[in-house]
């Protein structure tokens, strides 16, 4: 079992920053590969960024290549994710996941935290 709680996220002006943060719980957290999405009204949830149990490989939604940076930190069981030149798009619910192996899909995580608001204006 694994239990995630977001954080970080706020309202925020385009171009800007933002680090979403992930604390994890349970003791197979560093055997997990560890997700972010993201859910806009309306919309279904997006892949954001993805990185294995090692840290070593990560991957990117299309959207986000370039400007998202997701990270681990598995003596602190923490997850983060790094966003630059956020743009008014980026704005929806975002999701921390947990899931046996690297993947792209919704149903390919396991454990989800509660989500945090990212609002971007223009």
């Amino acid at each position: 079992q694994v239990q995630l709680v977001e954080s970080g996220g706020g309202l925020v002006q385009a171009g800007g920053s933002l680090r979403l943060s992930c604390a994890a719980s349970g003791r197979s957290f560093s055997s997990y590969t560890m997700g972010w999405f993201r859910q806009a009204p309306g919309k279904e949830r997006e892949f954001v960024a993805t990185v294995s149990w090692s840290g070593d490989d990560t991957y990117y939604g299309e959207s986000v290549k370039g400007r998202f940076t997701i990270s681990r930190d598995n003596a602190e069981k923490m997850v983060y994710l790094q966003m630059t030149n956020l743009k008014p798009e980026d704005t929806a619910v975002y999701y921390c996941a947990a899931g046996p192996t690297t993947g792209w899909a919704t149903d390919e995580y396991e454990y989800w935290g509660q989500g945090t608001q990212v609002t971007v204006s223009s």
